[in-house]
């Protein structure tokens, strides 16, 4: 039985020495990021984090949150990383939606952590980090320093209560339609998942992966899981604002493996990069939207020593399509075939399974599928479906998409952005796409007027 605390452990044990994460000129082995994580929560344990509680831990990407998150699961807890970027009205409402017990934040955001916990009952403790965190924790009650846990508590393993079935974490959604939704996670559906997108990429305890998004969002948080569960090393980055940097970085770490956003790639496709020696890169990945088809031909021009993989996921299932690399030739276009040990689909409205060339909505069944919302079981009813197994769920996507005749899959748009004109039903996507191919186009956004 695999738990997702298991990655970092068992990782330690193997390579001690080995360095796990390179965060700003910080080094560290695998070794210290394990001693690290056993203090912290250990620390978490003496102030009443239980198995089945939430440790909320808000903050950027940094090594104290790396930290906390295998902290919160040696504690035998549920990690809700929020990004630091959240107003406080919204993290009031997360860290009373999943009642959370302890919090983690950097000092800098003290006022904002008191407003909260000012109308959050369930916090118990909390851990500043930064500077400042010394106040911060001195003028407060049941509060301790990042700093002060490593100093105070024991490097000796938690015992462990957790098995596979238990949550791992919560991952919010964006709240763009409503108040966030908790994506409940399973250790089983992070250890699958993990292990299959592990499978498709062909990593190997030599390879060094950039993270240039917020841990907070799924792509991210994986970079993180998937390079401790086979043993590389983690170049932790806060974001892409300064480009030359990180591309400095990645010539200097020699990277091997980048995934990047369709943002990420607009803005590197404006730069000259020629000046950078990234010849280490071995594959590029990309997700969030699907790149078009123009983008793709110049990133393959600028890295043609990389492997591109075009990829297609939600959080409420993690990564669910990729596209095998030695088809992105002949089907540039398309997010490709269910990624491994995993089924898709496409349904019409009626439930009616669909063939090739026909438009429905994407279907998807494996151990990737999550256990729906946390505490909103109406959200978790309509995303989540009986499937054809007795006590079974699929995740229905919300997206749209079509098969092509040899089985590889083509997202044409989410759902409710489909616009209707003139009694034809447009996809922004496709219209976008042709854009794309005009020159000067970097970025486009189709949208429907009334």
């Amino acid at each position: 039985m695999l738990l997702v605390n298991d990655f970092l452990e068992n990782s330690a044990a193997r390579t001690p020495e080995k360095v796990a994460l390179v965060y700003d000129g910080q080094r560290l082995t695998y070794a210290q990021v394990d001693a690290m994580a056993n203090r912290m929560a250990n620390a978490l344990q003496a102030n009443g984090v239980q198995r089945g509680d939430r440790v909320a831990l808000y903050l950027p990407n940094s090594v104290e949150l790396v930290v906390g998150i295998f902290a919160a699961l040696k504690a035998n807890a549920v990690f809700v990383v929020v990004n630091p970027t959240t107003k406080q009205d919204k993290l009031t409402y997360m860290v009373n939606n999943c009642r959370a017990k302890a919090l983690v934040s950097r000092a800098r955001q003290a006022s904002t952590v008191d407003a909260v916990l000012a109308n959050a009952p369930s916090v118990g403790f909390t851990i500043f980090t930064d500077k400042g965190a010394d106040e911060a924790a001195a003028s407060r009650a049941h509060a301790e320093t990042f700093d002060g846990v490593q100093e105070s508590y024991g490097s000796e393993r938690p015992s462990r209560h957790t098995i596979d079935q238990d949550l791992a974490c919560l991952i919010y959604t964006s709240g763009s339609t409503g108040d966030p939704k908790g994506v409940m996670s399973a250790h089983c559906n992070v250890v699958f998942a993990a292990s299959s997108i592990i499978t498709y990429l062909e990593n190997v305890p030599d390879d060094i992966v950039i993270c240039l998004s917020p841990l907070s969002f799924d792509y991210g948080l994986y970079q993180l899981l998937m390079v401790f569960k086979f043993g590389g090393t983690l170049v932790l980055e806060r974001g892409f604002t300064y480009p030359a940097q990180v591309l400095k970085r990645m010539e200097e770490e020699r990277v091997t493996g980048f995934p990047g956003v369709p943002t990420i790639f607009a803005i590197l496709l404006n730069m000259d990069v020629s000046g950078y020696d990234l010849r280490s890169l071995r594959y590029i990945t990309n997700t969030a939207a699907a790149l078009p088809p123009s983008h793709i031909k110049q990133i393959g021009e600028i890295f043609p020593w990389a492997t591109m993989y075009s990829m297609y996921g939600l959080t409420e299932t993690k990564r669910t399509l990729y596209l095998p690399p030695a088809q992105l030739q002949n089907r540039p276009g398309s997010v490709g075939i269910a990624i491994p040990g995993t089924e898709v689909w496409i349904e019409d409205e009626a439930g009616k399974r669909l063939g090739p060339g026909q438009i429905g909505e994407l279907v998807i069944r494996g151990g990737h599928v999550m256990r729906g919302y946390w505490e909103n079981p109406e959200a978790t009813a309509k995303r989540y479906r009986p499937g054809s197994i007795p006590g079974e769920r699929v995740c229905y996507s919300g997206d749209l998409f079509r098969m092509d005749e040899e089985g590889f899959f083509y997202f044409v748009g989410r759902g409710d952005d489909i616009i209707k004109s003139r009694g034809e039903k447009v996809a922004p996507k496709e219209v976008e796409n042709v854009l794309y191919d005009l020159p000067g186009v970097v970025e486009t956004a189709v949208i429907g007027v009334p």
